[in-house]
């Protein structure tokens, strides 16, 4: 019975966080070079993730810590992230590589990485609670167990692409510009398909 929740938990874990690998690769080209970048995405994901998993077990078991109608609003924070981002962006754009790099904060801050995970895995929540509901007990610690176990995978995926050669060149190059464009896109994508402020 087990196996069966640990492989429909993987599926239903890839199936909801695909869109994560490429946010991480963006974090990880963001820090390349920098002290604890590593460090700071892993637990900025684990920490975002186990946010999104506190509410969604909670709902499942009856409580509700966050009201629907809010979880929209969600997209305000990888909204604002993404303006801060492009605005740094924008005012070393002449500089070269180099300039640019030493321009930058550094490694990505744990926090920014938890809420930009907690943002974006937002709608999920909704995916997650009637299956955590359903699972009883049990079958709910099962998926709980697979998504830990499974967003420690998802990072290294992050942290592979971002050091392919030809994907860390591009990111390198491109990877300034990129990050603020897909952080304000998952953030107006949240806010318009919630109904957010009427959108």
């Amino acid at each position: 019975m087990y196996l069966s929740i640990i492989g429909q938990a993987a599926g239903l874990f890839a199936v909801t966080n695909i869109d994560d690998i490429l946010i991480l690769a963006l974090f990880f080209a963001q820090g390349a070079g920098r002290r604890n970048t590593t460090r700071n995405i892993f637990a900025g994901q684990y920490l975002g993730f186990a946010g999104i998993l506190a509410v969604a077990v909670a709902a499942a078991v009856g409580a509700t810590f966050l009201p629907e109608r809010a979880v929209p609003y969600l997209g305000l924070l990888p909204l604002v992230l993404g303006i801060k981002a492009a605005v740094q962006a924008w005012r070393h754009r002449n500089d070269n590589d180099d300039d640019r790099t030493e321009a930058t904060n550094g490694a990505p801050g744990v926090l920014a990485v938890a809420a930009v995970t907690f943002a974006n895995g937002g709608d999920n929540i909704g995916v997650y609670v009637p299956v955590f509901a359903s699972a009883g007990g049990g079958g709910m610690t099962v998926y709980v167990i697979v998504f830990l176990l499974l967003v420690a995978v998802w990072v290294a995926g992050g942290l592979f692409f971002a050091i392919r050669p030809i994907i860390a060149r591009a990111l390198s190059r491109w990877g300034h510009v990129l990050l603020p464009i897909v952080l304000i896109g998952i953030g107006l994508l949240i806010l318009i398909e919630g109904g957010a402020f009427g959108l």
